[in-house]
Parts: C-alpha cells; sequence; structure tokens
C-alpha cells in the first residue's frame, strides 16, 4: 500500500507548521489568516487528503457498516441490487449506508470522501466517474472494494460484471427471429460500458443478418428522477414516429425507457404489438404490471447484489483474498410486447 499522506506533508508543501495545518483542516477557532487558510485547503484538495486516523481505524476492522454508492436508487434494477446487499449484511450483523450519487461524478466523490470520514471498511460501488483518483487512494489505504454494473479497472477491486453485449444480442435475435428487421434502438446517452455494450450486441445482430443499425440516441441532461428514463423513452418514440418509415419493433436501453415507448405509442393510438413491437432490458419486476407485459432481457439485479456483498465479506474478512471478476449472464423474458411481424396497412 502507499503511504498516505499525511498532515506534516500538508504542512511541508505549505511551508508551515503541523499544528497551523491541523487548526485548519479541523476548522478551528485559532486565528490564521484567509489566505493561508485557502492554501491549505487547497493543496489538501489537490492530494485528496484523508485524515490518517481515520485509515488507521479501517485497518482495525472495528466498524460494522458497509457502504454502497449506485447512480440512481429510482431506477428498480438497482433498487433490487440493494435488496440483495442487505439480505447478506444482515446475516454478517452489519448495517449499510446507501448513496445515491444522482448520475454525478462530483457527488460520488464526495460519498467516497464520506465513507472513508466515517470508518467504513466496505464498499460496493457502482461508478460513473471517469476520474478514480481518490478511490484509488482510499483502496491504498484499506477500503475494500467491490464493483458491480459498471467496470472499474482498478488493482485489488472484485468485479461483479454483466454480459450488456450478450444481452443486446439476444434481445435483438429475439425479434429478428419473429421476422422485424426494420428495429430502431433506443438509449440514452451512450457514456457508460454498459450502454456501449449493450449498443454494441445490438449491433452485431443486426450487421450479423445484413440489416442496417437504426440507433436513436438522447443527450438529455438534467436531475435524474424516478421519471427520468421513462420520459426518454416517450420524446424519443415521438422522434420516431414523425419519420415517413415506421419502424416494426423498438429496443430500449432499458425497461423504464420501454415503459415510456409503450405510453406515448398508446397515446398516439399505435397498438403494441399489433402495430409496433417493443422490447425491454433489465428484467424488473414492473414489466409484469403494464399493457402488455413487458419482453425483455432479464439482469439478475437481486442475485448480484447478493454476490457482491459476499464477495465484499471474503475481502473483509480474509487476510490475503484475491480479487477476482464474475461475469452473470442474461436471460430472455417472452411476455407479449412482441409479436410475429405481419405488414399492416398503414404502418409502413
Amino acid at each position: 500500500m502507499k503511504k498516505p499522506v499525511t498532515i506534516h506533508d500538508i504542512a511541508v508543501m505549505a511551508n508551515v507548521s503541523p499544528a497551523t495545518v491541523s487548526r485548519v483542516l479541523s476548522n478551528s477557532d485559532y486565528p490564521v489568516s484567509q489566505e493561508l487558510q485557502d492554501k491549505i485547503r487547497q493543496i489538501a484538495e489537490e492530494v485528496n487528503y484523508i485524515p490518517n486516523m481515520l485509515g488507521k481505524q479501517l485497518k482495525k476492522n472495528e466498524s460494522t457498516t458497509i457502504g454502497v454508492i449506485i447512480p440512481s436508487i429510482v431506477n428498480p434494477f438497482y433498487s433490487f441490487v440493494i435488496f440483495g446487499i442487505e439480505e447478506i449484511a444482515r446475516q454478517n450483523d452489519h448495517t449499510v449506508i446507501i448513496c445515491n450519487s444522482l448520475n454525478d461524478p462530483k457527488l460520488e466523490e464526495e460519498y467516497i470522501r464520506t465513507i472513508m470520514e466515517k470508518q467504513i471498511k466496505g464498499l460496493i460501488i457502482s461508478s460513473i466517474s471517469e476520474d478514480r483518483t481518490l478511490l484509488r487512494n482510499c483502496i491504498n489505504m484499506g477500503l475494500n472494494v467491490v464493483a458491480i454494473d459498471q467496470v472499474l479497472e482498478e488493482e485489488n477491486v472484485s468485479q461483479i460484471k454483466f454480459d450488456y453485449r450478450k444481452g443486446g444480442y439476444i434481445g435483438t435475435k429475439h425479434l429478428l427471429e419473429q421476422g422485424h428487421t426494420h428495429i430502431v434502438y433506443l438509449t440514452s446517452k451512450l457514456d457508460r460500458p454498459s450502454r456501449k455494450s449493450i449498443y454494441q450486441g445490438y449491433v452485431d445482430a443486426m450487421e450479423e443478418a445484413g440489416l442496417e443499425p437504426i440507433l436513436e440516441e438522447s443527450n438529455a441532461g438534467g436531475l435524474y428522477t424516478s421519471v427520468y428514463d421513462f420520459d426518454i423513452g416517450k420524446r424519443l418514440a415521438r422522434k420516431i414516429l414523425k419519420s415517413q418509415s415506421h419502424p416494426t419493433a423498438i429496443f430500449a436501453c432499458n425497461d423504464m425507457m420501454a415503459f415510456g415507448v409503450i405510453n406515448e405509442l398508446s397515446i398516439q393510438e399505435i397498438s403494441v404489438p399489433q402495430d409496433i413491437s417493443v422490447m425491454g432490458f433489465d428484467g424488473i419486476d414492473f414489466g409484469l404490471m403494464i399493457h402488455p407485459p413487458l419482453t425483455t432481457v432479464k439482469q439478475p439485479d437481486y442475485e448480484m447484489g447478493k454476490m457482491a456483498c459476499k464477495l465484499l465479506f471474503d475481502k473483509i474478512k480474509g487476510d490475503d483474498i484475491p480479487s477476482y471478476d464474475v461475469v452473470l449472464q442474461p436471460s430472455l423474458i417472452k411476455r407479449h410486447s412482441v409479436k410475429q411481424y405481419e405488414l399492416t396497412p398503414g404502418l409502413s
């Protein structure tokens, strides 16, 4: 492990005494000029300083709490992942602190700092940040980390992955087997490995069939709410319906987006699946509750949570447990939103 930055190191960089650094970083009332305070805090931020005493407490394994950082608690997929995590945590007499990063890398970093400051010794994270500096420093200080969903290529990190490319492939393959050739793929911004991999599976299946992939990508930003993906599905569906040639099938990158597509098609008096078939991705239980029930590619969300938590406790309890990757496999759930393609008069 690399030696963590200490107050003494910051004192040398700022050309002040360790006592002065301590007073500033602990927000003491002791008088220190604002200019010097700003200089010390800037140095501490640049070197990703975390109080050394917290790192020592982590190594003593005194905490009975684990942390979980996910991009969005309102996404039912992550809710089921957390359900699995909490089950294993309870069995091991641990509590869980759940942090919702709202798809914001800066907020994710704040939560990582909080995890360390609370002397939490284990973290399960679905990271959406491209800057791993802080997390890497925390791992070097003794934080045990298991990555889920999104790939986190760091040493000493175990991974619970999902074969997203295969999921995109088998979903598209099913549509092709039902006779669909004009298949549009809808997705949020392709800025994550998972989204890119699902799309790649779609492209592979289409090109294998000698067909041209058709992509509709949303670049929507803003606050991630419970209807964020649902609204994207509605907007992209409206855009598709304005084209001269309607698709016979729509493949959405997640189930919530597929729900939005079905909702918009219904408003436009286009029947699913009689006029247009719709495929989702995730396999959340809400897909059973809509009409028609959603055909989708299932991710083992609950199982992912349980497995991630088991791996984390292996790392926490073991003296020298190696890190390794687990790749979970997708499965196709056939319901009633996809049917055999038949040319419908008036829709071409």
